[in-house]
This record gives structure tokens, C-alpha cells and sequence, in this order.
């Protein structure tokens, strides 16, 4: 039996991340082809007309896991949210305004997280989420994950992150848990 390749991950800006789109969006299909999230090639298609869009924003952040032979394995990205984000529009019980409150530095939103299955359980989305995250000014995190996905709820409950609500991200969706990691 060979030992498992080495794994490295790299940092990205949205324009190198956009260059990139290929290896994102293979991580991101498979992932979420999985369930619960059960999306098909026009959801994918969908989430990475986001991605164009996401990837032109000034602050926006990637990460992708590659083995030493250039396959990606796993993938994050973000961004901070702005004054006017919708995010905090979508929960079922509304939240505080000093909760709510966005300046466009306060708050680094999560949008993606995967890991392709037989590269689980190593500790790469852990160091992805470190990588994306490394030398972000925010002082928190906010991320959406759906409740039957056990293994992304308890990773996230064992980084730090406390849910703070439930919301409906986009008209559909099943209910999703809305987690918070405070940095500071």
C-alpha cells in the first residue's frame, strides 16, 4: 500500500481563484452531489454562475487542496459581507441589530466548504478553513450548513462555531443552520 499523497493548499485572490474555476467547481460537484445537498449539474451550473460573480468582488478569498500531482481534493471561499448583505435577512427569527450589523470588515462569509470524499477525515477542511482565513481582519465568521450533513456540523461545533439561527438561504432551500465563529 503507497502512503497517501502529500497535500498542499494555496491561497487565492478572486481573479486567480476565477482562473481556477475548473478545479473548484469539480470539488464543489462531487461534494454536493452527495446528501443531503443532492444537487444536479444545473444546481452546480447555477452555484458557479455565483462564483463568476463572487470572484469579482475586491476582498474575495479561495483556497484549494491539491495533491503533488495537481488533483484537487478540496476547496473554501469567501468574502466579507457588506453593509447591505441580505444574509442576515433570511433567518426565521431575526437577530439583534448589533448582531446584524455589517461594515464590510466585520464579518467574512463562508460560502463554500468541500472536501472530495476519499480525501475526508485527514484534516484538510480544517486547513482550508485556516488558509482561507489567514490574515483576514474579520472579526468573525458566518456560514450556512445544512443540519444533515452530521460530519460539517461537528466539525464546525468542534472549530469554535455556536449556531445563532436558522434560515432558508435562497427560495427552496431546506432549512439550513446559520453558525458564527468568533476570531477575536
Amino acid at each position: 500500500m503507497s502512503p497517501p499523497a502529500q497535500v498542499s493548499i494555496e491561497q487565492f485572490d478572486g481573479l486567480a481563484a476565477a482562473k481556477a474555476e475548473g478545479a473548484f467547481r469539480l470539488v464543489y460537484a462531487e461534494a454536493f452531489a452527495e446528501p443531503p445537498y443532492d444537487e444536479t449539474e444545473t444546481d452546480v451550473a447555477a452555484a458557479f454562475r455565483r462564483f463568476r460573480s463572487q470572484t469579482r468582488k475586491a476582498a474575495f478569498l479561495g483556497a484549494l487542496a491539491s495533491t503533488s500531482d495537481g488533483e484537487a481534493v478540496g476547496m473554501a471561499y469567501g468574502y466579507p459581507l457588506g453593509p447591505q448583505t441580505g444574509w442576515w435577512d433570511q433567518l426565521t427569527v431575526p437577530v439583534s441589530n448589533e448582531m446584524r450589523h455589517e461594515d464590510g470588515r466585520r464579518t467574512f462569509g463562508l460560502m463554500e466548504l468541500a472536501v472530495r470524499a476519499g480525501w475526508r477525515r485527514q484534516g484538510i477542511a480544517r486547513r482550508l478553513h485556516d488558509a482561507l482565513l489567514d490574515g483576514t481582519e474579520a472579526e468573525r465568521v458566518l456560514l450556512n450548513v445544512h443540519p444533515d450533513s452530521k460530519a460539517a456540523m461537528a466539525a464546525y461545533r468542534a472549530w469554535g462555531y455556536r449556531k445563532v439561527g436558522d434560515t432558508r438561504p435562497w427560495a427552496g432551500a431546506d432549512l439550513h443552520s446559520v453558525m458564527l465563529l468568533d476570531l477575536r
